[in-house]
């Protein structure tokens, strides 16, 4: 396996420019490769991108994302990262010495480091909007090619701007996420109730969901995030649980356990069963799990 390579900017062994600050249009360097930038990395370097208009598809450390405009991609130092863009992408890369945004992250506060790490960030409303953020890298990139008294005085609050903007997105980003999280749990403990009353009932998912208010889309998304499973799975655990108690402890046939959980047809039930557990239904009764299932009404 190839080792990964380490650039200053992408293509590059060297910078050509000692600046504590290069900006470029994301199609000036993307073009040249067919918009496809390969995994690489950064030693020192923090790169910042802006992604106005057009696609992109993100690789940060072996995770992809698909990425809607407008989005800020942060991007620390040694962190492999490629990149897929439209051809239609306009935005901009700000890389910067990981120094510089180390020093501006402390004076901004203390759970600013959060940005040392990957993200990916998109304008949030009654936070950062998005006329806001695109202004605050615009300013930057125009300060940074203008030759002019304090400069670099400018260019660093200009700098410490877009770091603040970026920071109060990650943590309105985090607090969404703890909420949806904190949702998504009270959902997956509200199915399990209602799986509780009803699976002897019907295992159709759009039901639950309907009683939940969700989509059964959401529904089987909530259930692989805090159950890590499906809906339906879930569902089919519980008939199996309790399909293992009447075998064990009921006088009843397979038959008659198969029709009070809802499989009328004992074939069906007993290839359910086996599908599951691994042996079918009468092998459990008898005692003979470890042999081929011979099952009957």
């Amino acid at each position: 396996m190839s080792a990964i390579p380490t650039y200053a900017l992408y293509g590059e062994d060297q910078s050509h420019d000692e600046s504590w600050l290069h900006w470029e249009t994301i199609t000036s360097r993307s073009r040249l490769y067919g918009f496809r930038i390969s995994p690489h990395r950064h030693d020192q370097l923090y790169q910042i991108l802006y992604i106005e208009t057009g696609e992109a598809s993100v690789m940060l450390d072996g995770h992809t994302v698909e990425v809607a405009p407008p989005a800020l991609v942060i991007v620390p130092p040694m962190a492999v990262h490629s990149f897929v863009f439209s051809t239609d992408v306009t935005g901009f890369v700000l890389t910067l010495f990981a120094q510089d945004v180390r020093s501006a992250l402390a004076e901004i506060g203390p759970h600013a480091n959060g940005l040392m790490q990957s993200r990916i960030l998109s304008p949030m409303e009654g936070v950062v909007e998005r006329d806001e953020l695109d202004l605050t890298v615009k300013r930057l990139v125009t300060e940074a090619d203008r030759k002019a008294p304090g400069q670099v005085a400018a260019l660093r609050a200009r700098l410490t701007l877009l770091l603040i903007a970026a920071h109060r997105l990650d943590v309105a980003a985090a607090r969404q996420q703890s909420a949806q999280q904190a949702t998504s749990e009270r959902h997956a403990r509200a199915f399990l109730a209602l799986v509780d009353q009803h699976y002897r009932d019907t295992r159709k998912i759009g039901f639950y969901a309907g009683k939940l208010g969700i989509t059964p889309t959401h529904l089987n998304r909530v259930c692989r995030q805090i159950l890590g499973t499906s809906a339906l799975a879930v569902i089919e655990k519980r008939i199996i649980v309790e399909a293992r108690r009447y075998l064990q402890f009921s006088p009843l046939s397979v038959k008659e356990i198969g029709i009070l959980l809802g499989y009328p047809d004992p074939a069906y039930f007993s290839r359910f069963f086996a599908r599951s557990v691994g042996y079918g239904p009468q092998a459990l009764r008898d005692g003979l799990a470890g042999q081929p299932a011979r099952d009957g009404a």
